[in-house]
């Protein structure tokens, strides 16, 4: 029995016979705790606030009791049950979850409505929908043409409500929470409940009943947690080295922009990976074919945006590896859960440049209550014996499985021609096991490539954003980067006090990035950006030396100095 009293099964919930029926072929036996906690109290006709993460079983803690409220014999089809979710991942994977619950029982019809799929399509599906599935903005479309009616809504979820607000749903959400009927009952989950989240519940539900589970429920026992700590600037070669050495056949690499996200998948690639990107930029055809690719493991690497891997649900990925730190622990939570799932062993390593973002990578593990350990990366050298060990391992059991005697009359005929034994093998070796060892001498050349850029004319630029907002360099970073021309590598050094920031950029992108910044937001507030030499005619607090050294965060310059010079020779590239 678990601790949520008398409950520690599915009977014990005393569910249709038709969905304990799809339940046990889904191989569910026992619900999680908020699943146990959520279900009666749905069931109840309460309004509910869950604050639960991804990988908690939320969905299903919602979706059972929208199945139960469902009038299946209404005269013309309406609309009772709407869910909304913040990603086109998320609408899917609910929709196919309550496809799954729903197989023996007649007369449900479940619609998912996003954005980037056709919209007549949509329109027929809506036409006998009973619960409709989707993202704000698609859904305000289909009420705006009409084809979409909230009538006779008496059941609204709003799934993952704090990335809704995040990605600036919050006026769409509560356009459709006013249109809704006023006696129907509301349902949210949060993994975060921030001053938003709660003006919503105040506003918008009645007497919620809050349920949560506790961090400790959120098991990352079987996940290992490793970082390496590389120059500024030797991220990707160290991402390389990684995969090399580990050859994951599935792996995950996140980063926190977009940009980021393609510049890595195209580093990847031109080094012979086998990687593909997703984020929100693609279109939804592009996002199922990149995710079909990959959970049929043609692709083995997927390169993600937070938000875009949402919803993503395969079992065998065997590491995952954070590009870059995560914005916050929710978001390190769900990306290291990626891998170690069914019961499954997983690791994930976390590429850090310098001591500010290690410590910022042991305070989320800190506050998890989690343990995260420092590695090597991988040498040349290391790759190269890993290697040898592994194909060793081939050939060892290609010998004890009798195969290699289909080749014996060929061993002969080189033996005649006057060929050794030892040179035929090692001959055969190479023609087999030579790929990485040019895939290794690539990242060599492309570190040529990049150390090829001289030095650079930077001119400062002061953002009115600082500590006291919890700026980071990576989202000043994000933030120019996403809107303008200029790569990260391109950046100069930052310095963040306590109410500004100042960025070096190169002094030919100055004007470009100053009028490209305007209207930017970094850490979800708007910021003004303009030239230095205008900051400094304005009065503004001094810093004294003692504070300035404490927060200058020297964290990116073209100059690389003799710290990566030694990085290059230790790892061989």
């Amino acid at each position: 029995m678990n601790n949520t009293g008398l409950i520690s099964s599915f009977s014990d919930l005393m569910l249709d016979a038709r969905i304990m029926r799809a339940l046990e072929e889904m191989e569910f036996e026992a619900p999680t705790e908020i699943q146990a906690q959520a279900i009666p109290l749905i069931r109840e006709g309460k309004d509910v606030i869950g604050r639960s993460q991804t990988g908690t079983g939320k969905t299903m803690a919602f979706a059972i009791p929208a199945i139960e409220k469902i009038n299946t014999h209404e005269d013309r089809p309406t609309v009772q049950v709407l869910i909304m979710c913040p990603t086109r991942e998320l609408a899917l994977q609910c929709g196919e979850e309550i496809r799954k619950l729903t197989r023996f029982i007649g007369g449900i019809h479940p619609a998912e409505v996003y954005g980037g799929a056709a919209m007549d399509r949509q329109i027929t599906r809506l036409k006998k929908a009973n619960i409709v599935i989707g993202t704000p903005g698609r859904i305000m479309d289909h009420m705006r043409r009409r084809t979409l009616k909230l009538d006779n809504v008496k059941y609204v979820v709003l799934d993952e409500a704090d990335e809704m607000l995040s990605m600036g749903f919050k006026e769409d959400m509560e356009t459709i929470l006013r249109e809704t009927p006023e006696e129907r009952q509301t349902v949210l989950f949060s993994a975060t409940m921030p001053e938003s989240i709660m003006a919503i519940t105040h506003e918008f539900q009645k007497d919620p009943q809050v349920v949560q589970v506790s961090r400790k429920q959120i098991t990352l026992d079987n996940i290992v947690q490793q970082y390496v700590d590389v120059p500024m600037g030797r991220k990707a070669d160290a991402l390389k080295l990684l995969l090399y050495y580990y050859s994951p056949s599935l792996s995950m690499v996140f980063c926190n922009t977009k940009k980021m996200a393609d510049e890595l998948t195209e580093s990847l690639q031109k080094s012979g990976f086998n990687a593909d990107a997703l984020h929100g930029d693609l279109k939804q055809s592009q996002r199922t074919a990149v995710m079909d690719k990959f959970k049929y493991g043609t692709t083995s690497i997927l390169v993600a945006t937070d938000v875009a891997a949402r919803g993503i649900d395969v079992n065998d990925v065997e590491y995952v590896f954070n590009y870059d730190i995560p914005q916050n622990n929710e978001y390190y939570v769900h990306r290291i859960g990626r891998t170690g799932r069914v019961g499954k062993d997983g690791t994930s390593v976390t590429i850090c440049s310098g001591r500010r973002q290690v410590t910022e990578l042991k305070s989320i593990v800190h506050e998890l209550k989690c343990t995260v350990s420092e590695i090597p990366v991988p040498t040349g050298d290391d790759i190269r014996s890993r290697m040898s060990e592994k194909n060793s391992e081939s050939v060892v059991s290609v010998l004890e499985s009798g195969k290699g005697k289909a080749y014996t009359d060929m061993v002969n005929l080189l033996l005649e021609k006057g060929y050794s034994l030892f040179d035929i093998a090692a001959a055969a070796l190479a023609m087999n096991f030579s790929e990485k060892e040019v895939r290794i001498a690539d990242i060599r050349q492309e570190r040529k490539q990049y150390s090829k850029s001289g030095n650079t004319d930077f001119s400062k630029i002061v953002i009115d954003i600082g500590r006291s907002s919890h700026a980071a360099p990576n989202h000043l970073v994000a933030s120019i980067t996403e809107r303008s021309s200029l790569h990260g590598a391109d950046i100069g050094k930052i310095e963040i006090y306590d109410d500004y920031s100042v960025v070096a950029v190169p002094s030919d992108s100055l004007d470009d990035v100053i009028d490209r910044m305007y209207g930017a937001k970094v850490c979800g507030r708007p910021v003004k950006t303009r030239p230095f030499e205008e900051h400094k005619k304005q009065p503004h607090r001094q810093h004294n030396s003692r504070d300035a050294r404490r927060t200058k965060q020297n964290t990116r310059s073209k100059g690389h100095g003799s710290s990566s010079q030694r990085y290059n020779r230790r790892h061989g590239v």
